[in-house]
């Protein structure tokens, strides 16, 4: 048995800057520089119950894509390759996935607050 939930979207781009602006002022929040991070904006607040952010990218045309947190990695990844997935990448403790369709789906360690994750994640057999 394991757990896991959606819990991040990403806009990934080259220019993460010019996004973090567009989506800040498009969505009416901050954009906020990830400290020791700096790949990533923040968003706080665009998606309540998601962490909402930008990606720079080092190359590559610009996409969204989700994080889908879990206390078991191997176990939530086999879950979506039997869903259709194909592993792609590993880069850290991130498994990156390509969903039929085309798109990416990052399998991450649990990042959320604790309760957050007991109360909201589904529970896998």
């Amino acid at each position: 048995m394991h757990r896991s939930r959606l819990s991040t979207i990403l806009f990934d781009t080259t220019d993460a800057d010019a996004a973090a602006g567009f989506w800040s002022g498009a969505l009416g929040v901050p954009a906020v520089p990830v400290p020791e991070e700096e790949q990533y904006f923040s968003l706080p607040g665009a998606l309540p119950g998601l962490v909402t952010g930008v990606q720079r990218l080092g190359e590559g045309e610009p996409r969204i894509h989700v994080d889908i947190e879990t206390d078991d990695l191997d176990a939530e990844t086999e879950r979506l390759k039997a869903l259709g997935a194909v592993e792609v990448s590993r880069w850290l403790d991130c498994r990156t996935l390509r969903a039929p369709g085309g798109h990416i789906v990052c399998v991450i360690p649990v990042h959320s607050d604790r309760e957050v994750f007991e109360a909201e994640a589904n529970v896998w057999e």
